[in-house]
């Protein structure tokens, strides 16, 4: 499978994309690191704050990365930006709802999902020891790592992942964990493995519904 851009113009459109939004970046990072310790510490109450925050990070996404700069090098990052818009509405409406309740699953899942929150956190900082010269490089508030972020809060919440929250994290982590691979960036490979999990108990969740007893 090959790409439509070559390897220099998508570090290009990073190095475009921290240019003119670093501030923003920065802002999204040091939001994201609070939304979280505040819905941890109270997980009944807050999870909706999540849910929302999770909704303007997919549409930052959405409109800021592939619609204004990835577009320019791939006519698919429209499709992905439809995508990402649909997934901050999705969880927009979550917000709404009061369904979710994050950081109260126990057992494996939390681990992991736990696990991959802080790896998402210190997405910016792994991109660069893997070798990539900023402003060159993924940061935050672009797709892998946001998606990243999505998957682990989506495993730690208490009973099975909401099976439509959770379609779009599992393409974008096809998607971009395929691109990891061919691109070679390191830190997104962690995408293509959560993308999988997930997957894994969304199929696992749909064979027990048909397989158990009515």
């Amino acid at each position: 499978m090959g790409l439509p851009f070559t390897a220099e113009q998508f570090f290009g459109v990073f190095a475009d994309y921290n240019r003119a939004f670093i501030v923003a970046v920065v802002a999204l990072w040091v939001a994201s690191v609070g939304i979280l310790a505040h819905v941890s510490r109270d997980p009944s109450r807050r999870s909706p704050r999540l849910s929302l925050f999770l909704g303007v990070l997919w549409l930052w996404n959405a409109v800021v990365y592939h619609a204004f700069f990835f577009t320019r090098i791939n006519p698919a990052a429209w499709l992905f930006a439809g995508l990402f818009l649909v997934q901050a509405v999705l969880f927009l409406w979550a917000a709404t709802q009061r369904r979710i309740e994050y950081f109260s699953s126990t057992g494996w899942t939390r681990t992991i999902g736990v696990g991959l929150i802080g790896y998402a956190l210190l997405y910016p900082f792994l991109t660069i020891a893997f070798g990539h010269r900023y402003p060159a490089a993924p940061t935050f508030g672009v797709p892998c790592p946001t998606d990243i972020l999505t998957i682990g809060a989506l495993l730690t919440s208490r009973g099975r992942v909401p099976a439509g929250l959770a379609v779009v994290p599992v393409i974008w982590g096809m998607i971009g964990g395929s691109a990891a691979v061919l691109l070679t960036v390191p830190t997104d490979y962690v995408l293509l493995g959560a993308g999988v999990l997930l997957a894994t108990l969304l199929i696992g969740r749909c064979v027990h519904r048909t397989i158990a007893p009515q």
